[in-house]
């Protein structure tokens, strides 16, 4: 489909004075309305898909912040299926601006219960906006450039707002970053008008190009897309530009926000060639936007250092950031994996001796769960309770590629049997099954397994017993591209650990 806006798509009152039907293309000297901008936008979104999967992601980070069931754990499975992200949790999570609660957070499932899953959602959504459009190989290098913009102006309202007495820093994040959607969005999808707006205003003068030959702004395009998207309104709300003035007594929180997303967003341009003339200017607009901010000047040039210092090693098309080697070689950063993953056993485990007293045990289960998915380097890792009512073992909850799918389908009579399963319920140990692939193992494989599960290539069952008697367990699985060694002694003491753990939680939400 040609994406240039021609004759036909513009108004008939254009200064041009051509028709609607006059059939020559206009682009250049013609505004479109804002309508045709619009649904040119939509059908390439139809055609290309939203953002790529972004807003499927932030479906499922919008449901984890409206506090629908469980919403805790769905926030910790949302950030766990994105391996980048859980690591910028945690690095936020064990960040200066949280030192005050002066512990170590290992685990994704205690970033969310320290940090909440508002302050967790709203750094999934930024980093989900930019990441699934990086991830493109259709995003040009135009949208890349753009996203990075976002990035870096979504750092620089990090550490501004981190000054700023009583301001949630992510969600300041958030707010700068989509403060350029509309860019994003156009950059993206429709790149031949990107082009058009340079061509008509000079790089870095598509904002102004933009209401002629659109038939509205750049800002008014991101409003549109976040408002398709079903982004909350406070974010909406500070996708506007404001000019630097005194703070007027009438000055709301979405105000701030818009006032911070603005002074961000054009740091991010005036950084993102690293000159002489882009130092004048963020000298200009600390001094502007501070009064508004409630935040001294210097104290915004020293945020804007520090964003531009943690930049460096994020971003990877800026000027300012090509020269720095800030990518490992595939080896290295396998090896660096493996050994955080051996060290995560031991600092799950440690977490969860943190929140014992506080935690529910649903939310024990989560943490152990993630524990041994992420120490253990598990495909699936899947939690199970026993009804006694209707004598089986049901899944409740689990991470891992396909298992929400999964779930419903995972469920057992309670009635023994002589199969691997059972035989750990009874028992009371720890099992761990090296090769399911064994003919004369196979016997000891329950159908339900054989139906679901038969992919795995090991597998561990953690029983959880309480005076005797089965409550339910934990299962662990490696695929072919997982497979495990044997777990040797110092492993089976940390799992044994880890279910007396959670076992703990259960006998005190009992005898509440």
């Amino acid at each position: 489909m040609d994406v240039t806006l021609s004759a036909t798509d513009c108004s008939s009152d254009c200064s041009s004075g051509c028709s609607p039907d006059c059939g020559a293309d206009c682009t250049s000297n013609c505004g479109a309305s804002a309508d045709t901008t619009l649904a040119l936008l939509w059908e390439r979104v139809r055609e290309q898909g939203d953002m790529p999967g972004f807003a499927k992601a932030i479906g499922a980070i919008l449901g984890a912040m409206r506090g629908e069931d469980e919403h805790e754990f769905c926030m910790t499975q949302t950030v766990l299926s994105d391996p980048v992200l859980t690591q910028k949790v945690l690095r936020l999570a064990n960040s200066g601006m949280y030192a005050a609660f002066g512990q170590r957070i290992s685990t994704v499932s205690k970033a969310v219960l320290v940090l909440g899953t508002e302050a967790i959602g709203h750094l999934a959504l930024g980093l989900k906006l930019v990441e699934e459009l990086h991830a493109s190989a259709q995003a040009s290098s135009n949208a890349h450039a753009e996203m990075e913009k976002a990035v870096l102006a979504g750092m620089v309202a990090q550490q501004v707002a981190g000054s700023a007495e009583g301001r949630d820093s992510e969600e300041a994040v958030v707010c700068a970053m989509l403060h350029a959607l509309g860019r994003m969005a156009v950059t993206f999808y429709l790149p031949d008008v990107w082009s058009a707006l340079q061509d008509a205003g000079g790089v870095g003068g598509e904002d102004h190009a933009a209401p002629e030959l659109l038939g509205l702004s750049l800002e008014d395009v991101g409003r549109a897309a976040a408002e398709r998207w079903g982004l909350p309104h406070k974010l909406i709300a500070s996708m506007r530009r404001v000019e630097p003035a005194p703070r007027p007594d009438a000055f709301s929180d979405a105000d701030w926000l818009a006032a911070l997303s603005t002074m961000s967003s054009r740091c991010a341009d005036s950084l993102w060639n690293d000159d002489d003339a882009g130092a004048d200017t963020l000298q200009l607009l600390a001094a502007g936007f501070a009064p508004m901010l409630g935040v001294q000047a210097g104290s915004v040039m020293d945020a804007i250092g520090k964003a531009r210092e943690n930049a460096i090693a994020d971003l990877s098309v800026a000027p300012f950031a090509r020269a720095a080697q800030k990518r490992s070689q595939v080896p290295e950063v396998r090896a660096k994996v493996r050994a955080r993953d051996s060290r995560l056993l031991a600092s799950g485990i440690a977490d969860m001796r943190d929140v014992l007293d506080t935690a529910s045990p649903g939310q024990m289960m989560s943490m152990a769960l993630e524990t041994l998915y992420q120490g253990l380097g598990l495909a699936r890792a899947v939690g199970f309770l026993r009804n006694r009512r209707e004598h089986n073992y049901a899944a409740k909850m689990g991470f891992g590629a396909g298992v929400r799918l999964l779930i419903p389908r995972l469920t057992f009579d309670d009635r023994y049997q002589p199969n691997v399963f059972h035989a750990a319920l009874s028992h009371d140990r720890v099992v761990f099954i090296e090769n399911t692939r064994d003919r004369e193992f196979a016997p000891r494989l329950p159908a339900w397994w054989k139906v679901s599960l038969a992919n795995a290539r090991s597998f561990v069952i953690l029983p959880l017993c309480r005076n005797g008697q089965p409550v339910g367990f934990i299962y662990g699985d490696w695929d072919d591209e997982m497979y495990q060694m044997p777990l040797d002694h110092g492993q089976f003491t940390q799992l044994n650990e880890l279910r007396a753990l959670v076992l703990e939680a259960l006998e005190r939400r009992q005898h509440a």
